[in-house]
């Protein structure tokens, strides 16, 4: 079919369930395609000795002029308010595709294809030009599944691509775009020089969130939660979410926080939530995130949420909509975009389709976009997962309220993503300081000419008689007035107030004292309940066949309950998980390769020989499945990680746990631990809970999967902003997890979890262990007597381990290990307990498995006030671990016979 190659963008499966209804009954396809398919049909045959009659080949042709426009007319639309188009080629002109002038007026059946019915070709091309090559130009020929091929083709084709309002509703479109245009004129004039990142030039985003949530209300959507950048953030605030213009005023003064422990941040990256009333009378939840500089940041943040939400109360994923906002540089050229889009469609992190929306530049801080992207659109990521892309021209407003209804439409149908390229300008520099003249001269001088948006429309209405020059010219007024009533009312505020991100979320949790920190509560089980929850998970259904070594494991597990009372890593963890599930709680974890373990330890989700049928042993403790949920995510560390975040933002009730494959490739993801995990409870108030389990250790496997670097994440704890713990018993990690939901306040908590460890025959706790107490923040020696010691060795997770055993097998009683469990905060009443009690000790040194400038060192140095330490470890190095084996070997002799000399 190679003669045919300009139809494969068309969708394979759908010609084919044309070609197939048409050769069983060729009446039962439109008049357009079974001349298409009768032409097809006398290519595949040698009909040397017939003529085809000219007709029936125009008719071909003029098909192929139809499919090119659905494939390309995107290519030659007005979607540039400020620039010139790029010239494509071929072009759509008919002579391109072997018609003439004179077949202008020639009629066609082919119309039927595009539901004007027979018409002639001067008919046909208008028709085709008005719908693909106007101010809205659309991508969605390569969809590859016939339903919304078809439903796209029909909706866009039956209207010419043209919206029909009327005079009210167009009047309501001018009102949403005067107060966008207006609010902008007002703080440039009133806060000279201040930035707040305009979106002059892009203001009839205003009137497109505002379509997108009029007619999404309409559709059964109750919750918005949206996501973007700082550009414009300060209108939609306003706008949209109807944050009063006097709090916004306010925060341009500059003044404190009501909060003095609260640091807060600039004004155009908070976020907001409100409730409001559509024009149509419903009632509509928004929320807008919370978010900092790094751009594209937000948008996993977003999809978390919006996930949560649903697995938690909402009926479906219908009445819950993610509009992530982007700019055109930030959407084409951060990766984490990509990571998203990925995620779209997978059953651990879809969402039912993210409305995306572009305030498109054209320009990136002083970057052209031609040296920013090597794409034909900063909207091609959309391609990856079929979804339909929207170029839209940001000037004509009506056309883009057009483009945001069908894309909210399309999204609640068939639950997928849609993109909206809204073309526009920046109307000054990235800042309001800054100059855009130097670096885009020719640019600028036409944008100072250009008038914008809400001017041109006011042109149109006038000369459609919706509205006249002295009506405009007194709206404007009178919003400008009430304007400058809200600034003096600004001026009264006094301290500003920051409401909490999902306040209502998270009423009753509190944030937590820096005593509450240091210390943990009883967190045990009975013996009566484990022993009945551990026989529930280690159960296996009869009549499945399961794998062989599945068997022997959950046999073992079993062993481990009911005959030795001696519990390993796995089993330690898994009854966390399992009895808080049957306190209520919910479970979800996700990351690389989780449902079994990269170390092969955990085997949450067994799967049954020949079919792989699924059978999920934490679903037994309660009844309710979506208490327990386990994903293996994609290869993705910064877009999961995010989610993650933004799923345990919305859900504090939940136990969400994120795992990283090796410690170190939470590098990764390395923004979200900056940005929002360690920052925004001191940033924006915002409560989170997230767990981030991250495998660390030394055990001769090279410089990538040694360390977690411990360090980086020491690094950011202060404020009692979180919790680091390197946990080495199986009962720490149960009570530590356990201690995590039953607080009365949530913190990000980071665990560097082992891997030798996991099969460690002296890493085991007894069942008894579980019974009593709750998380140890330090473990003192019990295995010395105090009066011997001469040595205090400080150390954190497994090298306790290599320390133990070198001393019992140098019957060595005059040195002491002491563990610390909880790296931050430290618990310094017990600290300072525990080297009271060795006063007379010679020495107090630290230990570790890193380099001297990695791991812990440097932040215990500076932390541990009460007594001179020394430090034993690796010579400080730009890499974390040797790569050869016998080098690993040497240096860990040399710490521990270091550690242990006197």
């Amino acid at each position: 079919m190679d003669k045919y190659s300009y139809l494969s963008n068309t969708g394979s499966e759908f010609l084919e369930e044309e070609y197939k209804k048409y050769k069983n009954d060729p009446e039962s396809v439109d008049f357009g395609w079974r001349k298409f398919f009768e032409g097809f049909e006398f290519s595949k045959k040698d009909y040397s000795d017939e003529v085809i009659p000219e007709s029936t080949l125009k008719e071909f042709q003029v098909i192929k002029l139809i499919i090119a426009y659905r494939q390309r007319g995107h290519l030659f639309t007005y979607t540039n308010p400020v620039r010139e188009r790029r010239k494509y080629s071929p072009t759509l002109d008919i002579k391109n595709f072997g018609l003439t002038p004179e077949d202008l007026d020639t009629v066609f059946n082919a119309g039927t294809q595009i539901g004007i019915g027979p018409a002639t070709l001067r008919q046909i091309e208008f028709h085709l030009h008005e719908t693909y090559c106007k101010s809205f130009g659309a991508e969605y020929a390569y969809i590859r599944i016939p339903e919304k091929f078809e439903w796209l083709r029909s909706r866009m084709e039956s209207c010419k691509n043209t919206a029909s309002f009327s005079p009210d509703e167009k009047k309501y479109i001018l009102n949403k775009l005067n107060h966008a245009v207006e609010f902008e004129h007002f703080l440039h004039k009133k806060f000279v020089g201040q930035k707040r990142f305009s979106l002059e030039g892009g203001e009839s985003l205003i009137p497109a969130l505002d379509g997108i949530i009029e007619k999404g209300s309409t559709l059964g959507v109750k919750e918005f939660v949206i996501g973007m950048a700082h550009r414009g953030r300060l209108n939609v605030l306003a706008n949209t979410l109807h944050k009063t213009h006097a709090e916004i005023f306010s925060e341009f003064g500059g003044v404190e926080y009501e909060d003095s422990l609260f640091d807060g941040d600039v004004k155009y990256h908070l976020g907001f939530t409100a409730d409001v009333v559509t024009e149509k009378g419903d009632s509509v939840h928004l929320l807008l995130a919370p978010n900092p500089s790094h751009l594209e940041a937000v948008g996993p943040v977003v999809e978390g949420i919006v996930r949560s939400k649903v697995d938690r109360y909402l009926k479906s994923n219908s009445e819950i909509v993610p509009i992530v906002i982007h700019g055109d540089a930030s959407i084409a050229g951060q990766g984490v975009v990509y990571e998203v889009v990925q995620m779209a469609g997978l059953k651990g992190y879809k969402t039912g389709g993210t409305i995306h929306v572009v305030i498109n530049n054209q320009i990136g801080f002083t970057t052209n976009y031609i040296d920013a992207r090597t794409s034909t659109y900063c909207t091609d990521v959309g391609k990856v997962t079929l979804s339909p892309i929207f170029h839209v021209n940001g000037d004509d407003v009506e056309a883009v309220t057009y483009a945001v209804q069908l894309a909210t439409e399309y999204r609640q149908r068939f639950k997928s993503d849609v993109f909206i390229d809204l073309l526009c300008y920046r109307k000054y520099g990235h800042n309001e300081g800054d100059e855009p003249r130097f670096t885009q001269p020719i640019l600028y001088k036409k944008i100072a000419k250009h008038p914008n948006t809400r001017d041109i429309y006011v042109n149109d209405l006038i000369d459609q008689g919706i509205t006249t020059k002295e009506i405009a010219v007194k709206v404007i007024k009178e919003f400008a007035e009430s304007l400058e009533n809200m600034l003096e009312a600004s001026k009264k505020l006094g301290k500003s107030t920051v409401t909490p991100f999902l306040s209502t979320t998270w009423k009753g949790i509190g944030y937590g004292s820096h005593k509450d920190m240091q210390t943990s509560l009883d967190t045990a089980v009975s013996k009566t309940n484990l022993k009945k929850i551990g026989k529930l998970i280690t159960d296996l259904p009869e009549g499945k066949a399961f794998f062989k070594k599945i068997k022997k494991m959950m046999a073992d597990r079993q062993k481990m309950l009911f005959e030795t009372e001696a519990l390993d890593w796995a089993m330690g963890e898994t009854l966390a998980y399992a009895t808080l599930i049957s306190e209520g709680y919910r479970v979800r974890i996700s990351g690389q390769d989780v449902e079994r373990g990269t170390f092969s330890h955990r085997h949450a989700i067994l799967k049954i020989e020949q079919s792989e049928e699924e059978y999920i042993p934490l679903r037994t403790v309660e009844k309710n499945p979506g208490d327990f949920t386990i994903y293996n995510s994609p290869l993705s560390e910064y877009g999961v990680l995010g989610f993650e975040y933004g799923y345990a933002m919305a859900a504090p009730e939940t136990l969400t746990i994120w795992e990283a494959q090796f410690g170190d490739f939470g590098n990764g993801a390395q923004i979200i631990m900056d940005q929002f995990i360690s920052a925004a409870e001191d940033k924006w108030k915002l409560r989170n809970g997230l767990v981030m389990l991250l495998p660390h250790g030394y055990e001769g496997q090279g410089a990538e999967h040694s360390s977690a670097r411990i360090e980086r994440y020491l690094n950011l704890c202060a404020d009692d902003n979180m919790v680091v713990a390197n946990c080495t018993t199986p009962v720490n990690l149960f009570h530590l997890l356990r201690r995590q939901m039953h607080r009365n306040f949530r913190k990000p908590l980071i665990v560097f979890t082992p891997k030798s460890l996991l099969r460690h025959p002296r890493a085991v706790s007894k069942l008894a262990e579980f019974t009593k107490g709750g998380f140890k923040e330090i473990i003192d020696d019990d295995l010395v007597k105090v009066a011997d010691v001469k040595k205090v060795l400080l150390c954190t997770g497994k090298i306790y381990y290599n320390l133990l055993i070198e001393r019992e097998e140098r019957k060595q009683t005059n040195v002491a290990i002491v563990r610390l469990e909880q790296l931050f905060p430290i618990a310094e009443d017990q600290l300072k307990s525990i080297i009271k009690k060795y006063s007379k000790a010679e020495r107090f040194v630290w230990v570790q498995e890193e380099p001297e400038n990695m791991g812990s060192w440097s932040y215990i140095l500076r932390t541990v006030k009460d007594v001179k330490l020394d430090v034993i470890s690796r010579k400080a190095s730009g890499s974390p671990a040797s790569g050869s084996h016998k080098t690993f070997e040497r240096r860990q002799k040399y710490i521990i016979d270091t550690a242990l000399s006197v």
